[in-house]
């Protein structure tokens, strides 16, 4: 069973931010499930795309839990309500 704490709260800027990464990383994921290696250029353009993106989405994580201090715990994540900007610790 998981369960869902509020533990913050990110500015509306913070919260489009991540949401475009969250919105290109979903993208990028279905373009990989429908393309091929055949095309080898735009296969490898797909691939470190996915990478950055992936890269990004976690150091914007990173910093919004140095920056607000929030809670932690082995085997949980953070999620985030784009409509109201609040961050959920979900174990």
């Amino acid at each position: 069973m998981t369960t869902k704490k509020l533990i913050g709260k990110v500015t509306p800027e913070e919260r489009n931010e991540i949401q475009t990464l969250f919105e290109r990383r979903n993208g990028l994921n279905e373009l990989a499930n429908i393309l091929t290696s055949d095309n080898e250029e735009l296969y490898e353009k797909l691939v470190k795309d996915l990478g950055d993106t992936g890269i990004k989405f976690q150091n914007w994580w990173d910093r919004m839990a140095e920056k607000y201090q929030w809670e932690s715990a082995e085997n949980s994540s953070w999620e985030i309500n784009f409509d109201t900007c609040e961050i959920y610790l979900v174990v």
